[in-house]
């Protein structure tokens, strides 16, 4: 996996600012919150949700925009498009890899990611609640979680405890990658180095990671992470493991447990880590034409998920009016044979064609880092080989670094 004529990696052109991000967002984590706080009215917001939206009185719509400034409270009030839109932010949603990190084997885990549905899992006052990124109840269950049955912590003082888990439907297990809360105590402020390592002793404290049983429905299990070093690396990709797997992951050992897209966890795949690289349409069939989803603003713009969002092009604001959209709408668009043009790293031209509005499931545009990986994997991918030049070319300035002092 590591031939010798790979140790120089290949200077590729800059496609985003994706490492200057990653750079002011370990600055902005600094800026520390009431974790607690935040914690203590997400499991709250999770529980309390009703599983189905009912029917109802009408209620005033959201203003437009609005749908992902309210508080944790009053979240559970929210429904379709703005509900959908605040749970999604909740969940600390990797960016797609397009430019390889520096100082991958000193700052970086990887691990591999489960195929499945992405929850959290909250347990609290005899029950478990896993939610999707839309909010909907995925399974209401008892676990060997703390306060996650009837049968168990009963006479201890009230407690719950949040995980960051992905559902894999073939094995009916939740395969953990991440910690919010543990017994009221919030991880959010805390870097992945410790999360990770304290996921792992407080699952092992319990027996969440035990066969199904009456009191316990669902087994639970951690996934594996190592240093970003060659041999961890390798294990990622190419280790066994008990799920189908879709990627990798990486997480930024001092970042902080981040809601919404970040920078500081990046998800990489190809064809021999993942069924599916390149996106397919409604029939299971890959586009002769990159398809993206972008968002309609109200002065006609199409823009990615990001914050602040990327511009892609402006649609007529008479063609607006003509085809009834509204300002919000998520509308799929085909990359024509112009494709995208990078200058410096930025966006300046997109050959966008118009095909429709996309599914009302759909929570979100698409990120900018997603359109970047998925252009570049029709094209020049980022390959395996690529990971391992970068991770020997770091060692190598680490060596020479080490030499340098000594001397």
């Amino acid at each position: 996996m590591a031939p010798s004529d790979l140790r120089r990696p290949y200077k590729r052109p800059q496609l985003s600012d994706q490492q200057r991000r990653r750079e002011l967002s370990l600055k902005r984590q600094e800026q520390s919150r009431d974790a607690e706080l935040q914690a203590r009215r997400l499991a709250s917001t999770l529980l309390s949700l009703p599983p189905e939206q009912q029917p109802s009185e009408p209620e005033p719509e959201p203003e437009p925009g609005s749908s992902t400034d309210y508080d944790l409270r009053d979240a559970s009030k929210l429904k379709g498009p703005a509900a959908r839109k605040w749970f999604a932010k909740q969940l600390m949603l990797p960016e797609w890899m397009i430019d390889v990190p520096h100082r991958l084997p000193h700052d970086w885990y990887v691990l591999p990611r489960p195929a499945g549905r992405r929850c959290f899992v909250v347990s609290s006052d005899g029950t478990t609640i896993s939610r999707q990124r839309n909010g909907t109840v995925l399974h209401r269950f008892p676990s060997a979680l703390p306060h996650g049955s009837r049968n168990r912590d009963g006479s201890g003082p009230p407690s719950y405890s949040i995980l960051d888990c992905i559902f894999h439907e073939m094995d009916q297990t939740y395969y953990v990658i991440d910690m919010v809360c543990w017994k009221n105590y919030s991880y959010y402020n805390c870097s992945t180095e410790f999360r990770f390592t304290w996921l792992k002793e407080k699952l092992a404290e319990t027996k969440a990671c035990d066969p199904p049983s009456y009191y316990h429905k669902y087994r639970f299990s951690l996934v594996p992470w190592s240093r970003c070093d060659l041999a961890g690396l390798h294990k990622a990709y190419a280790g066994e493991v008990p799920f189908i797997k879709d990627g990798i992951l990486f997480y930024n050992k001092h970042a902080h447990y981040q809601p919404g897209n970040t920078p500081l966890a990046l998800v990489w795949k190809d064809e021999h880590c993942s069924q599916y690289v390149i996106d397919t349409d409604s029939k299971g069939q890959v586009p002769s034409h990159q398809q993206v989803v972008l968002e309609l603003q109200d002065d006609g713009k199409v823009t990615t998920s990001d914050d602040p969002p990327v511009v892609f092009s402006c649609l007529n604001l008479d063609f607006v009016q003509q085809s009834g959209l509204q300002t919000g709408c998520l509308l799929r668009f085909a990359i024509g044979d112009g494709g995208l043009t990078i200058v410096d790293g930025k966006l300046e031209r997109a050959d966008l064609h118009y095909l429709g509005t996309s599914n009302r499931a759909r929570a979100f545009a698409d990120t900018y880092s997603k359109i970047m990986f998925q252009s570049m994997a029709r094209g020049s991918p980022l390959r395996i080989d690529d990971l391992v030049a970068s991770i020997s070319s770091s060692n190598d300035e680490a060596d020479t670094l080490d030499v340098e002092m000594a001397v």
